[in-house]
């Protein structure tokens, strides 16, 4: 007996519907236990990036004039959400960095040269992206990073080693954040790309992790790599915050993805837990008519819910180019904090079951777990969105 449940969104504008279908058209050929496979073995979904590029989304938020739609931060989250409840959060790590990372970098505080460069390959999916700044001795704390930049002739040497860098090792080029030599502090930070390829660069596999093996982590080593003044996207200025404090505003449309992203497998999770409670008898009846599971499917919509409209108003403002910070912030740890929640009272609902990987649910657990560090951890997010309130920054240093 087929079990139908409400839809879980209902009240979204034609476009957006549109685009939910095409994500769906686009991951069919796949199923649960594709997912799974891939992220136990800790290989990459090959076949799924082609179906997504192959639909055009790796174009999704590039300029028309470069070969893409030119569709803003709010399409692509509904991308990236409907791909991470699909096939979970591989499928939407899979785009992230096309449509709300180094591309939006790149068109914001690059040249029109860079543009011309950079942006076509991006849009056809032949340059795929990884964003290189969490070192071992500069996590949170990003403006303690050592990658350093020294002049050299007419261009640059970059020395340095990034770690947990998302996509590494299937990435083949690199949005690097670094400072200039002689620089401290906030001061003198700037990007830099470099390629896969280029001589003294090398890229290590990272450690397995709790969820998200399917995109596997890397650490990258710069050994005096040659950088030319052309790939120079910011330039870093020893006497100047400039570089830092783009730098906190060009992840903004990552963070809107972050949580994009964590609903979706989060809406994976209701709907599961909503069609389960249908499933399951016990004592004679649903178990969604005992009122401890009812509660629990409650609060899960709700939080569901409210990230969801949060993050809508992240996604549609702008502030030079990049969503607001503190509509940003907000929907950020209102949805990491959902999405946990309701992949935790998934498992308890669907009780052992939930527990084993005869179902998807632990796994959902797992992969929205990571999203409370990446991206910024919670913690930091909220300092951060603390200052925004209260009108004042505080410095976290002793």
């Amino acid at each position: 007996m087929t079990i139908d449940i409400p839809a879980t969104i209902t009240d979204e504008e034609p476009h957006l519907t549109a685009l939910r279908t095409r994500v769906r058209e686009a991951l069919a050929p796949f199923g649960v236990e594709d997912f799974d496979r891939w992220e136990e073995a800790g290989e990459y979904p090959e076949p799924v990036f082609d179906a997504i590029r192959d639909a055009g989304f790796t174009a999704l938020t590039i300029a028309p004039e470069f070969g893409g739609e030119g569709l803003g931060v709010l399409e692509a989250c509904v991308v990236l959400e409907e791909l991470s409840c699909t096939g979970g959060l591989a499928a939407g790590m899979i785009l992230q960095m096309f449509v709300n990372g180094p591309s939006r970098a790149i068109r914001e505080i690059g040249n029109a040269e860079q543009h011309a460069r950079y942006l076509p390959e991006i849009a056809k999916g032949d340059t795929y992206f990884a964003v290189a700044m969490t070192e071992p001795t500069a996590g949170s704390s990003v403006v303690d990073m050592l990658t350093t930049l020294t002049p050299d002739g007419d261009g640059y040497r970059l020395s340095g080693e990034k770690c947990y860098i998302t996509g590494a090792t299937r990435a083949n080029a690199f949005l690097v954040f670094c400072r200039i030599e002689g620089s401290v502090g906030p001061k003198g930070l700037g990007t830099v790309v470099v390629r896969s390829d280029q001589e003294g660069f090398r890229i290590e596999r990272g450690t397995k992790k709790m969820g998200g093996n399917a995109i596997p982590e890397g650490e990258l080593f710069f050994d005096r790599v040659r950088i030319k003044e052309s790939d120079v996207v910011l330039k870093p200025d020893v006497d100047s915050t400039r570089g830092a404090n783009i730098m906190l505003r060009q992840f903004n449309p990552e963070r809107c993805g972050n949580a994009a992203m964590v609903l979706g497998v989060a809406r994976a999770a209701l709907e599961m837990s909503i069609r389960y409670s249908r499933e399951r008898h016990q004592f004679g009846r649903e178990i969604c008519e005992f009122q401890g599971i009812q509660w629990k499917l409650a609060d899960m919509a709700i939080r569901y819910e409210s990230a969801r409209l949060l993050l809508r108003r992240a996604a549609t403002s702008d502030v030079d180019g990049f969503p607001d910070l503190r509509a940003t912030m907000m929907a950020k740890i209102a949805a990491n904090e959902a999405a946990e929640y309701i992949c935790r009272e998934a498992i308890q609902i669907h009780g052992h079951l939930g527990f084993t990987q005869d179902r998807p649910v632990e796994r959902f657990y797992r992969e929205v777990r990571g999203s409370w560090i990446g991206g910024g951890t919670l913690e930091t997010n909220r300092n951060v969105l603390a200052a925004e309130v209260i009108g004042r920054r505080f410095s976290q240093r002793g």
